[in-house]
């Protein structure tokens, strides 16, 4: 029903439209912290390498099994604007880190449970939200006071960062192998400004084709482009290539403007084709001029080019995407060229060797033996569809946390050792403050402890012990201590190898804290009614009938 106000005479008041709901006050509050709980415990059986996996089955029947968090969420196609707010933090720590998305959904669905508990005791909304401003802006100076320095250069770490990003995905029993090829790659396209190394992961093409096994991905030093040569009589194979990369077509573009052209006899529509056929033979006769050897070109190729293209022995691809023309670029050295009058010997790139492969049940052009790429392709393989989509997704975060470490230099232990640290150290911080703030932080540091939890429980060992334990540890001065969660034990992680970047953890404890401030200020939710079927701009009537088969008029 409409929301109505009254005047002092009783006379009621529209305010809001007809069909329109309201949630006010503690209502609209405990509202959005049960979404929210809900999309946090959805996801806790997938964290930590012994996490499970999700079944999403969208209204088409498409299946995506998957155990990041990011994409679950995506796929849940969630109604609620609480729940849409928890999917864009998760978002958010994708874009950001590439990692850390199911810990940063968990841990703001956890800080909003503690915090009705709070509100149940009669402490505002905004005290609580001051009280997690400083346990957040604390808990990154004690993750900063834990990070440990990594050497430039230092690839065993690097290797070990992607290891453990991988350890909790389905592709973990070739971590070893993939951790490898990450590494390479991200060595390969990274660059130096202002003395400091930057790496771009979109340099870093990640190609999947379903067939073989995860162990068949293999690293390519330039690009794999998913086409095929255009003609049948062209080269398949070209060694030391000189590559020209055109935007243009290597056609006859139709003019802007209509014009007709009067044909009187044959001879003058002879004579118009072959002008035709001519200028197609000067553009590749300009291509040979220049020298290359191979040809990419992001719009379409003729056949009659195509013809002249094979008779000169230039391999050619059309329809090249974009994104890979840049690619191509960045790996071959050489100049998009828009106009092919201007190509000279000057833009060819170049690369070891082209060839035409047959990979799967589709062929494939690789670009390998690159002098100095600064684009790279990842080729996954994998035995289905749905294997290969899922590595796709675990080596895209794993690439994200090499370039982190690679980037930032510091990592910290994995296992729960920082998050049992943070959380120690919080408490005795919320001794120091006075107020009712001090209970926020204290359930702020209870809070950062749900992580070691689950991973302790979905490896299928008792919290309760593992935690007092880890907490033992941490108090005696062993920080560096977290849970091996393939033995049950108590180890040093950093021993273990189980490192994961500083950034990842930070990031998720900030978005997580802006999550829950965000829903806890929110006191009133006001939502229109929805549009009923056939209503709104653009509609048409529905047809009536008449008596006589005609309207009256």
């Amino acid at each position: 029903m409409a929301i109505a106000a009254q005047t002092p005479s009783g006379q009621p008041i529209l305010i809001l439209k007809e069909g329109t709901t309201r949630e006010v006050g503690r209502s609209a509050l405990r509202i959005n912290i049960e979404v929210a709980k809900t999309i946090a415990e959805s996801l806790k059986t997938s964290l930590g390498p012994m996490g499970m996996d999700k079944m999403l089955v969208d209204s088409l029947g498409d299946i995506v099994i998957t155990s990041d968090g990011a994409t679950m969420l995506k796929e849940m196609d969630v109604e609620h604007p609480a729940a849409k707010m928890m999917v864009e933090v998760a978002k958010a720590q994708d874009d950001e880190t590439g990692d850390g998305t199911t810990s940063v959904v968990v841990l703001a669905g956890e800080l909003l449970k503690v915090a009705e508990e709070l509100v149940d005791q009669e402490i505002h909304p905004t005290v609580i939200i001051e009280g997690y401003k400083k346990a957040a802006r604390k808990a990154a100076e004690i993750i900063d006071s834990l990070a440990i320095e990594v050497k430039e250069g230092d690839v065993e770490t690097l290797k070990k960062v992607a290891e453990t990003a991988l350890a909790s995905k389905d592709v973990a029993g070739s971590r070893k192998e993939l951790a490898e090829l990450i590494v390479q790659a991200a060595d390969i396209v990274k660059t130096k400004q202002n003395g400091k190394v930057k790496v771009d992961i979109d340099n870093i093409k990640v190609e999947k084709k379903e067939g073989k096994s995860i162990a068949e991905t293999q690293l390519i030093r330039g690009m794999v482009i998913d086409k095929e040569v255009v003609h049948s009589d062209m080269p398949k194979k070209v060694e030391n290539a000189r590559i020209a990369l055109i935007q243009n077509p290597l056609e006859i573009e139709k003019t802007e403007i209509d014009a007709k052209i009067r044909i009187s006899n044959p001879e003058q529509m002879k004579a118009f084709l072959d002008q035709e056929v001519e200028l197609l033979r000067e553009m590749v006769d300009k291509i040979k001029e220049a020298k290359a050897n191979v040809v990419f070109c992001q719009k379409g190729i003729d056949e009659v080019a195509q013809h002249f293209l094979a008779k000169a022995d230039i391999l050619a691809v059309r329809r090249v995407k974009k994104s890979d023309m840049g690619k191509l670029a960045k790996a071959t050295g050489a100049r998009i060229i828009t106009n092919i009058e201007e190509l000279s010997e000057g833009d060819l790139g170049y690369a070891g060797l082209v060839e035409e492969r047959k990979v799967g049940e589709d062929k494939m052009v690789f670009v390998e033996n690159c002098k100095n790429p600064k684009a790279v392709t990842i080729l996954i393989r994998g035995a289905a569809k749905h294997v290969v989509e899922e590595a796709e997704r675990s080596i895209h975060d794993a690439i994200a946390v090499v370039r982190n470490v690679m980037e930032d230099r510091k990592v910290v232990p994995g296992g729960g050792a920082v998050e049992i640290e943070v959380s120690r150290k919080l408490r005795e911080y919320a001794e120091t403050l006075g107020g009712r703030e001090q209970f926020a932080v204290k359930a702020f540091a209870d809070v950062v402890e749900v992580i070691p939890k689950v991973l302790i429980t979905n490896a299928g060992f008792d919290q309760i012990d593992k935690i007092a334990e880890l907490r033992a540890a941490h108090k005696q001065g062993n920080l560096t201590t977290g849970f091996e969660v393939n033995t049950g034990e108590i180890k040093d992680m950093i021993k273990e190898g189980v490192i994961e970047p500083t950034r990842v953890k930070k990031q998720a404890i900030a978005s997580a804290t802006e999550a829950a401030e965000m829903i806890l200020r929110i006191d009133d939710v006001i939502a229109a009614g929805k549009m009923e079927k056939g209503k709104g701009a653009g509609a048409q009537p529905l047809p009536q009938s008449y008596p006589g088969g005609a309207p009256p008029y």
